[in-house]
């Protein structure tokens, strides 16, 4: 299908993910561009989210093992779920931490690139000053279910941290699931050109790159056919002025609200 990129976190398949990804993909995964996302750990309890260094840098480590290689790019995977119940001051504290030993990780050679995987951003722009290491590519909560609060904040850290189109990239365009009654309410085709060149999920997948403006989205891979549809979707163009005058909409709406 054209595609070159995996991404996975620590989490995943039941902290199984990066063995099993070795396992399947062999050889072909030093053909593959890696990125998985630490911050989520097993416990008795079940997974639990720690912002801890020394956490973090074990996971990486254990990451690059497991894969047998290692990953291009490692995420710290959804820092507010730690952040947002912090005051500023602590908050921005752990957060610097984290950014740092992922910064020091990259530097000796564990990951390729380091970066923030978010699904809620909200909390992050106060703790982001010239203190703060940079990351090299941020991921966001992306498509028409995101929320105007989120892509704002998703577009205002790409450009306080000069993340380029490149690395700037989105995720789980579909809210979730595509089975979901919101996608028989709502047409997404309205922002395509041709409105009869895709079915619904596939505009809801193409203008997604749209909200935020993004080069990459990471969706499923447990279905070939879905995955196909998608691809081929890529080659609708959007409707970039209607898209423009949605989000400006959702903008006044949420301004009214305030």
């Amino acid at each position: 299908m054209g595609i070159q990129s995996v991404d996975t976190a620590v989490n995943y398949g039941g902290f199984e993910a990066h063995a099993r990804l070795a396992s399947v993909a062999g050889d072909l995964l030093d053909r593959l561009h890696v990125s998985t996302k630490v911050g989520f750990f097993p416990t008795p309890r079940g997974a639990e989210h720690s912002l801890d260094p020394h956490r973090l840098r074990a996971a990486v480590e254990k990451a690059a093992r497991d894969l047998g290689r290692e990953p291009d790019v490692v995420l710290l995977h959804s820092p507010e779920r730690s952040l947002a119940c912090l005051g500023r001051n602590k908050a921005k504290a752990v957060f610097n931490a984290a950014c740092a030993e992922l910064t020091a990780a990259t530097g000796v050679g564990l990951c390729g690139e380091w970066g923030i995987a978010s699904w809620d951003p909200r909390c992050l722009p106060p703790l982001v000053d010239a203190s703060l290491p940079t990351p090299d590519v941020l991921m966001v909560r992306a498509g028409l279910l995101a929320g105007i609060e989120v892509l704002d904040t998703a577009d205002l850290l790409a450009i306080r941290w000069q993340i380029d189109r490149q690395r700037f990239w989105g995720m789980s365009p579909f809210g979730g699931s595509t089975t979901s009654e919101v996608w028989s309410r709502v047409d997404p085709r309205i922002f395509l050109r041709d409105p009869q060149s895709a079915t619904r999920i596939e505009a809801a997948f193409r203008v997604s790159y749209h909200l935020p403006g993004v080069s990459r989205m990471a969706v499923g891979a447990d279905d070939p056919d879905h995955l196909r549809a998608l691809v081929k979707s890529l080659k609708v163009l959007p409707h970039t002025e209607r898209l423009s005058a949605y989000r400006g909409g959702l903008r006044a709406r949420a301004q009214q609200r305030a």
